[in-house]
């Protein structure tokens, strides 16, 4: 089966909510994905860059999430049904997609933090496999 790979930006609540909770929802969740929009905007890319454009649009997206107060900026990487995603126009970033769906951890793939509170940029971002979440919350 066919999955698409999206990138969700996470507030450290949302994260320590995933770990109670099981899942990130309500539906619709907003999310970063390799779209049309993507490809147009690197018609000479590789698969691999055009995932690196929407994981660093959903970085930044988490940043926002946070506002004013300093934290480690968290995506959570997932693959889903194709059929869940569909390009979102209303948010900004080439990359923004809805997922109709809640998604279930067993979804996640992977967890992209931030070494140090208030990092930016992607140098620093450290990456977590979706069975460490335990070390994800600890570092929070």
């Amino acid at each position: 089966m066919t999955q698409t790979r999206i990138y969700v930006p996470l507030t450290p609540d949302d994260v320590r909510r995933l770990a109670t909770e099981r899942q990130i929802g309500p539906a619709p969740v907003a999310a970063f994905s390799v779209t049309e929009r993507v490809e147009r905007a690197d018609a000479t890319g590789l698969e691999e860059e055009w995932e690196y454009a929407a994981l660093t649009e959903a970085v930044d997206a988490a940043a926002e999430l946070q506002g004013t107060s300093v934290a480690k900026r968290v995506v959570a990487a997932a693959d889903v049904d194709p059929g869940s995603v569909s390009a979102d126009g209303t948010r900004d970033g080439l990359g923004a997609v809805t997922v109709s769906t809640v998604l279930p951890l067993a979804r996640v793939v992977s967890f992209h933090v931030d070494e140090t509170a208030g990092d930016q940029g992607m140098g620093d971002l450290l990456w977590y496999d979706a069975t460490e979440l335990d070390e994800v919350l600890r570092l929070l």
